[in-house]
């Protein structure tokens, strides 16, 4: 690949995982939330370094207070090596989604191949899966404020923006040394946390802002135009944090742990 073309690639790019629905509002929701509080994650500590990461997405769209997220967790309750869960819900599709770390590539292997398609079985919708190598992007993620790994917000975050570069790089060679600091002068900026796919090494990173309007402007503005400019295609994902905070509190999120 050409200098040129790394260069402009490394713009704001991101993933986790998640799980997001759209099925029309009018529509009830294909399973009914059932009234428990989301089972506490076990098995590993607190402290692990991630092994990797999960994004995923089914193909619903309803409110979340209306949303199976706690059915959900209780089918991602025993799952082996199963750090942390962070809810998302799309900004105007009201799409479900669900970002998660895993302790090793094997297990989040395990998760996107049985648990995922399994609970997107039982509500009867398609879904998406993508999983990322976390040891890859450890340094370019601690230089922006992961909280994967230890940095800790001052402020709950008022929106979380997943982007993703269709492009095939190791992420050692991506210039992600000059894109973090252009990166954080974006208006309202957080916190990042770099991804690079596994077997696909496309790049990518999970992002949050203060505010939806600021996500907004970067997901739509700057990384479009940034990965314009690179001739590739791209995905990008706006979610409301607001609507998720207490979810994500009551399933220890990293993103609202306590300074």
């Amino acid at each position: 690949m050409s200098g040129a073309w790394v260069r402009h690639l490394a713009g704001g790019i991101g993933a986790w995982v998640v799980i997001a629905c759209s099925r029309a509002s009018s529509a009830p929701p294909s399973a009914e939330p059932v009234a428990v509080t989301a089972p506490e994650q076990r098995a590993v500590p607190a402290t692990s370094d991630p092994g990797a990461f999960v994004y995923s997405e089914l193909q619903l769209s309803v409110a979340f207070a209306d949303a199976p997220w706690r059915d959900l967790a209780q089918a991602y309750a025993g799952q082996p090596g199963l750090l942390s869960t962070t809810w998302l819900s799309g900004v105007g599709n009201r799409s479900v989604g669900s970002m998660h770390s895993f302790d090793t590539l094997e297990h989040a292997r395990a998760f996107v191949a049985m648990t995922l398609p399994g609970a997107a079985r039982k509500l009867d919708v398609a879904q998406t899966s993508r999983m990322f190598d976390a040891p890859a992007v450890r340094e370019a993620s601690l230089a922006m404020d992961s909280v994967y790994w230890g940095h800790r917000l001052e402020r709950p975050p008022g929106a979380f923006v997943y982007t993703e570069v269709q492009v095939s790089v190791p992420f050692a060679e991506f210039p992600w040394r000059q894109r973090n600091p252009v990166i954080r002068q974006s208006t309202g900026f957080l916190a990042k946390t770099w991804l690079s796919g596994v077997k696909s090494r496309s790049v990518g990173g999970i992002y949050a802002f203060d505010t939806v309007e600021h996500a907004k402007r970067f997901a739509i503005d700057a990384f479009a135009s940034n990965a314009g400019k690179s001739g590739v295609a791209f995905y990008t994902r706006v979610f409301d944090a607001a609507v998720t905070e207490a979810a994500n509190r009551e399933s220890r999120s990293p993103f609202y742990v306590a300074p």
